[in-house]
């Protein structure tokens, strides 16, 4: 396929709907060429763009945040290994914040259980040291 692929080749190789496609288009994702009679034609590294797009999605990660790792990357090529491994240097971070994040709600989770949410005088997680109690009793951040 000289001529590239179609969007419904794209669609039949990555599993997206065509409507997907085009909008990972609108967003830097993909960047198809369009040929003599005004069609769409997109490169075979596109599939692994969107591959990538589609496992970073899955992963939490927003669209704006992988397109605007991906707009540094050449638009017409497949990613390389260095390219890839630059991006999911960041995204490990990403992944790392968050496991830290539930690990901490674990370990808290016990204690919040435990209180019973009427006062949050010692509820660790909602109102630590009791800072909400300035605002009045009850479950202040459970109201809002």
């Amino acid at each position: 396929m000289e001529q590239g692929l179609t969007i419904g080749d794209l669609a039949t190789r990555t599993g997206l709907a065509v409507s997907a496609i085009r909008f990972y288009e609108t967003h830097g994702i993909v960047h198809p060429v369009r040929n003599a009679g005004g069609h769409r034609r997109y490169a075979r590294a596109d599939i692994r763009r969107l591959s990538f797009v589609m496992a970073a999605q899955k992963f939490g990660f927003p669209l704006a945040e992988i397109a605007a790792h991906m707009a540094h990357l050449p638009a017409h090529k497949a990613p390389t290994k260095a390219d890839w491994g630059r991006i999911s240097k960041h995204f490990r971070r990403e992944i790392d914040n968050r496991i830290a994040a539930l690990e901490t709600l674990r370990d808290r989770l016990d204690g919040c259980i435990g209180c019973g949410c009427l006062s949050l005088k010692s509820c660790a997680l909602y109102n630590p040291n009791d800072t909400l109690a300035k605002d009045g009793p009850g479950p202040r951040n459970l109201l809002t």
